[in-house]
């Protein structure tokens, strides 16, 4: 049988910010609505309602002196010493974010040089042949790296590929919009390897959707929600149930023509890694995407969730929720020889993408 290169994970890393901010912290909030007028209900309801409704009791925060560039060297630093692989031998870093380095004292984005730069130079690398650039593509964004990975080293065009999202999305969230409670700071790194073989192996399939007549301002940047903020910043706002409504219609789809393509029933699919901005949102997704296959019993532990103690991190769910899998900190959540599993983020733009994975 002739052999075909495949695109194989050979090491995984993250990082995750020491600062944890729990619901309680933001009890003592000024809340906003988008009209500008302040939300009558006493803090501790707003707070305990926001848990009901996406599950998260508590996220990280990177440092005060941490950028989103610092947390991405991280994360790559751990997935190349636990793979035990060069860095020097490494041909694409590419680098997942939405914002760039945003400073706790300057909140404004920093793209130059680009984040992959940075990390490029952090880990010292010496080869001009190892290509770094960046890729902001809203939440997916992580996920479409490793697409693009996959291009490079199936045409034989790449070795080794390292993708890493990192995020710092603490410093973009609105301090009296109820949304902040969702997002967190974070970053988590892949390192992808071409391997020829003549059984399928690693990644199967993958599919990518960008749908921006009706969706392309879901989420956007704009000003705070307090009319009398006095700052001249910019800060993330989203269309809460317009994206749930976008996501609950994509993402199951999205999922099952990805299996469709790599020619797998549902059944075959072991764990469900998915981007996770809201626990009941997720959990929604899950059932619909089953229902597509006329199964009512979703089964258990299918879809291992980081959300209610790291929240929403963007680009570095993903990576990091594999990292945390594989290293063996998620309990019932092992990976096999065999097992397939599959990615799939719905994120600003808006953008939805899927992969199937065999282990």
């Amino acid at each position: 049988m002739r052999k075909t290169l495949y695109s194989v994970v050979t090491g995984t890393g993250s990082y995750l910010p020491s600062q944890v901010v729990r619901n309680e912290d933001f009890i003592k909030s000024s809340f906003f609505d988008a009209t500008g007028h302040p939300l009558t209900k006493p803090g501790a309801e707003i707070v305990q309602q926001f848990a009901n409704i996406t599950d998260i009791q508590e996220r990280r925060y990177a440092e005060d002196n941490q950028v989103a560039s610092d947390l991405a060297f991280l994360a790559a630093q751990d997935a190349l010493h636990s793979s035990h692989t060069d860095p020097e031998t490494l041909d694409y870093i590419l680098v997942a974010h939405n914002f760039g380095d945003v400073a706790l004292d300057n909140r404004r984005s920093d793209f130059v040089p680009t984040l992959a730069a940075r990390v490029k130079h952090k880990l010292g690398i010496e080869n001009p042949n190892c290509v770094a650039y960046d890729l902001p593509f809203g939440c997916p964004g992580w996920l479409q790296g490793v697409i693009q990975a996959d291009y490079y080293l199936r045409s034989g065009d790449a070795k080794r590929v390292l993708v890493i999202g990192a995020e710092t999305l603490s410093r973009v969230c609105d301090p009296h919009d109820r949304d902040s409670m969702i997002y967190a700071d974070g970053a988590g790194a892949m390192l992808l390897e071409a391997r020829e073989t003549d059984a399928p192996v690693g990644i199967l399939a993958h599919g990518t959707r960008s749908d921006t007549i009706q969706a392309a301002h879901l989420l956007r940047m704009d000003k705070s929600f307090n009319p009398a903020y006095e700052g001249t910043e910019l800060f993330l706002k989203m269309e809460g149930r317009k994206l749930y409504e976008y996501a609950l219609k994509t993402v199951p789809q999205a999922i099952k023509d990805t299996l469709d393509k790599a020619g797998l029933p549902i059944t075959a699919m072991r764990k469900l890694l998915i981007h996770q901005a809201n626990g009941k949102m997720d959990e929604a997704i899950l059932k619909r995407l089953y229902a597509l296959y006329a199964i009512d019993a979703v089964p258990a532990g299918v879809m291992p969730m980081t959300i209610s103690w790291l929240g929403n991190s963007s680009v570095a769910t993903l990576p990091t929720l594999l990292d945390l899998m594989l290293k063996g900190h998620l309990p019932d959540n092992d990976l096999q020889p065999g097992d397939v599993i599959v990615f799939a983020s719905v994120g600003a733009g808006m953008n939805c993408n899927a992969v199937v994975y065999q282990m």
